[in-house]
């Protein structure tokens, strides 16, 4: 029994001290043929620092053997020794016939350094040195699958399967057509491939996809069952929740939506936006204090999010909490940013607090942004005419029937103010 196999036994019997002492006599005695293959095992189990030092020692001995600069580059770039890889990589001229290989891991490595323009570079070099290679087109594929180029990823995809190629690297290429159709809205091809894989391929993510799919088209059924199908797969799968609870919403089940919402909030409590869409799923069923209690908590979560603070102040107008209003809202002031909605809002309390000169300069921020609005405007022309601001009630009321002309009552009010 020679040193390989002697190492490669110590390696089973988990005697790790021997197969070290057998490792080193073969690198000094054993035949380069029985290195080479202790190499590949060595790596193959994880031992991958002694396949590089078999490789290297290998490639001393015969420095013309590109194939071995491709095994150290490998190893290297497993390392995250990229320097010392792209050293041996570009060591590997145009006229070797595993030129093409070193392309294809130099451009997996520049990809990993998110360098993906480089990438695109080798794996085009390498397509036009062998147009034909299914595992260039499939890598360069995945490469604008991963940048999000859809459309370039789907010519390669479908040349793949066009020539019979359905699975490369144990990945399903009519799954990855079929979710980059609906990255691009393509949804009815997409729909179109993702139906043809078989149920126990369908990953969490294809069924996501092949869900929000569904979802798209307006098939809502399909759409909850195969989003139920993933949320007793996977319940931790937290961006279901969002889409199969507007699945209910478009088929006008608001109860069943709320659950919904409030299942992902036990998954996800962070989910800014499952608080809004439960919220809205509360006013529907006009629970105005259950839609409250949501956005609060989810303006806890996250105050910067002005829609939370635009519907939370929504329904503290509508319950007539006019006071725990302002409170609200006036730390939000300091922000330029603001929506108009937010100066409206403000506006309506203060008035029905009886304090008409904030009232006054509320309505006004709005009106900068809401003049074309006919219910702010009617509004606004109401509130002035009551602080008897006539001149400023004609000018408005002038806006108002500009964009609502049919509306007699305050024609009337204008000719009367006029006259």
């Amino acid at each position: 029994m020679n040193n390989s196999e002697k190492a490669l036994n110590a390696i089973q019997d988990n005697n790790l001290e021997s197969y070290q002492e057998y490792f080193k006599k073969a690198l000094l005695e054993d035949s380069d043929d029985l290195l080479f293959s202790l190499a590949e095992e060595v790596y193959s189990l994880g031992f991958s620092d002694d396949a590089l030092k078999i490789y290297k020692q290998l490639l001393k001995k015969y420095p013309n053997e590109d194939e071995l600069r491709t095994y150290i580059a490998d190893i290297l770039i497993s390392n995250d020794e990229n320097d010392e890889a792209l050293i041996y990589l570009n060591e590997i001229k145009p006229d070797s016939e595993f030129y093409i290989n070193s392309l294809l891991v130099e451009a997996d490595l520049y990809q990993t350094q998110d360098l993906f323009i480089v990438s695109e570079n080798k794996l085009t070099e390498a397509i036009e040195l062998a147009p034909n290679e299914p595992i260039i087109k499939f890598a360069l594929a995945e490469l604008y699958y991963s940048e999000g180029k859809y459309e370039n990823a789907i010519s390669l995809y479908l040349d793949l399967i066009k020539t019979g190629e359905i699975s490369i690297s144990n990945v399903n290429l009519v799954e990855r057509l079929g979710v980059s159709y609906a990255h691009v809205g393509n949804f009815e091809h997409a729909i179109g491939y993702l139906e043809q894989i078989k149920q126990i391929d369908m990953t969490p993510s294809v069924l996501f996809e092949t869900a929000f799919t569904y979802l798209q088209l307006n098939r809502l059924d399909e759409s909850i069952k195969t989003f139920e199908n993933l949320r007793d797969t996977d319940p931790q799968y937290a961006s279901l929740y969002v889409y199969l609870g507007e699945a209910y919403v478009k088929n006008n089940d608001n109860e069943s939506a709320l659950k919904v919402y409030q299942e992902g909030l036990s998954q996800d409590e962070f989910n800014v936006s499952l608080y809004l869409k439960a919220a809205d799923a509360a006013i529907h069923l006009n629970k105005l204090d259950l839609a409250q209690q949501y956005l609060i908590k989810g303006n806890e979560v996250n105050p910067d999010n002005l829609e939370i603070v635009v519907k939370l102040s929504d329904i503290y107008i509508k319950n007539e909490e006019y006071e725990a209003d302002i409170d609200f809202l006036t730390p939000y002031l300091k922000d330029n940013s603001l929506v108009p909605q937010v100066y409206w809002d403000l506006a309506i309390a203060y008035n029905n607090l009886d304090d008409v000169k904030n009232a006054q300069i509320n309505y006004q921020k709005a009106y900068s942004d809401l003049n074309n609005d006919p219910v702010f405007l009617k509004e606004y022309i109401f509130f002035l005419r009551e602080q008897g601001q006539l001149n400023d009630v004609i000018k408005l009321l002038k806006e108002y029937i500009t964009l609502v002309p049919e509306d007699a009552e305050m024609v009337y009010m204008l000719q009367d103010l006029e006259d």
